[in-house]
């Protein structure tokens, strides 16, 4: 990295880092524009197959004027059920058209930012999924740029809209199991194949694909099926592994009750690591220091068939496959499936707190409705920001292969150099510049 980019990267670091109070008071301020609650708003999408497809199927009450993906078969299938959006394979080509209130991101990783900052720039209300972006710097920037703009956004994590997480935030925070020390949270990921330390052999790119545009900022690579489609989520260069595909699902409750943002030191051990995809399995280890609200926590995450300590669960141990968390309190334990609290005997005759926390009407419901009204939404950036930035922070800390201190501040490692393409910060291909300030490679 040269002097010159390492030093814009400091500076917008310690800059987004300075909003960051700020971030946590204002965000909930939206910015209302388009039609009114009563009329539908003119929705764009970026990304119409796999998630995307399921996204569009969630906003179809709305206008569809757009309709964008790489892929011709998942544009063509998607565009029979709106022939009178217009149809792209450019994202930049969609953001050009001047009737859209809003935009839906269901890329890879890799591009989310890529495709959502230029849409707030150009007052676009974002929906984007999870983990909201590839690294540290482009969450924090999605972060200042959405309160910035004040714009609605909400990422795709979709479980902090249930009642469930609703219920098991009410009952950390009223003190049910006590003061929490520990939370263990583990999921059935990977589902696709990790741990492949060769990049394959170039291969012809299928017909109907835009292999250039599938890679945006992306370092260039030649085609292989072993990417797309979907496959590309345990490649450094487009995903982020088990823990960025899941981690902001599983993690999201933990974060909401107990505010874990900053960690102070990750740990990480796991399956071999390479420089091409994510290992096997992982344990990772975040410790977060005392706040004035609350003590110290460690969270511990789990993937690849991992499990935590069966002796935590009182006889509810998870099966391999699952998903879900544990918070341990110096009361008792909260499993997150169906807010369930243990071990069952102590709990018995146990009156519940009253609901504190809103209903949700649904994520994508919550999201147009902000787009409308100018309420705030569950998972705006300024919150999934952070959270990404946490979920990211693991990665650093496998990449790097030794614990990690963090400076939560600055935005910085402060017991390694430099971390270049360590989800931390990472230009982008030459002719897709991600974050303003910073050159292409």
């Amino acid at each position: 990295m040269s002097a010159h980019r390492e030093t814009n990267r400091r500076s917008f670091l310690r800059c987004s880092t300075g909003l960051a109070a700020g971030l946590w008071l204002v965000g909930s301020r939206v910015r209302a524009s388009g039609p009114s609650p009563a009329d539908k708003l003119n929705i764009g999408l970026v990304g119409v197959g796999g998630r995307g497809a399921d996204n569009l199927k969630s906003v179809s009450g709305q206008n569809i004027v757009a309709l964008c993906d790489v892929d011709e078969g998942n544009l063509g299938r998607a565009a029979t059920q709106f022939p009178a959006a217009k149809t792209y394979h450019d994202f930049r080509k969609l953001l050009e058209q001047k009737n859209i209130d809003a935009i839906v991101v269901s890329t890879p990783d890799h591009v989310h930012a890529a495709v959502a900052l230029p849409a707030l720039q150009l007052r676009k209300h974002v929906y984007c999924e999870k983990p909201l972006t590839h690294n540290i710097t482009e969450a924090r920037g999605l972060a200042q740029y959405a309160v910035a703009y004040r714009m609605a956004t909400q990422m795709g994590n979709g479980g902090h809209s249930s009642e469930n997480t609703r219920r098991v935030v009410e009952l950390v925070r009223a003190g049910a199991i006590g003061t929490v020390k520990e939370v263990h949270a583990w999921t059935d990921r990977p589902i696709w194949p990790q741990g492949i330390a060769k990049r394959p052999e170039a291969q012809p790119v299928p017909k109907g694909l835009h292999w250039d545009l599938w890679l945006g900022p992306a370092p260039e690579r030649a085609y292989n099926a072993a990417y797309h489609p979907f496959k590309w989520r345990g490649w450094w260069d487009f995903g982020t592994g088990a823990l960025g595909d899941m981690g902001c699902h599983i993690i999201d409750a933990a974060y909401w009750a107990l505010d874990l943002r900053n960690p102070s030191r990750i740990e990480a051990k796991s399956a071999p690591v390479n420089t091409e995809t994510a290992p096997e399995w992982s344990i990772i280890r975040y410790t977060f220091p005392a706040t004035r609200d609350r003590g110290p926590v460690t969270l511990v995450w789990y993937d690849g068939g991992k499990l935590p300590p069966a002796e935590l669960f009182d006889g509810h141990a998870p099966k391999p496959g699952s998903n879900g968390s544990i918070f341990v309190g110096t009361k008792g334990r909260l499993l997150s499936e169906r807010a369930r609290l243990l071990p069952e005997k102590d709990f018995e005759g146990y009156k519940r707190p009253e609901p504190t926390i809103p209903r949700s009407p649904g994520h994508h419901e919550e999201w147009i409705d902000a787009c409308k009204t100018g309420k705030p939404t569950g998972t705006s950036f300024d919150y999934a920001g952070p959270l990404t930035e946490l979920v990211l922070l693991g990665n650093v800390a496998l990449r790097k292969g030794f614990p990690i201190e963090w400076d939560g501040l600055t935005g910085m490692v402060t017991n390694a150099g430099r971390l270049e393409d360590l989800f931390i910060h990472r230009p982008g291909r030459k002719g897709w510049a991600v974050m303003p300030g910073f050159p292409t490679s």
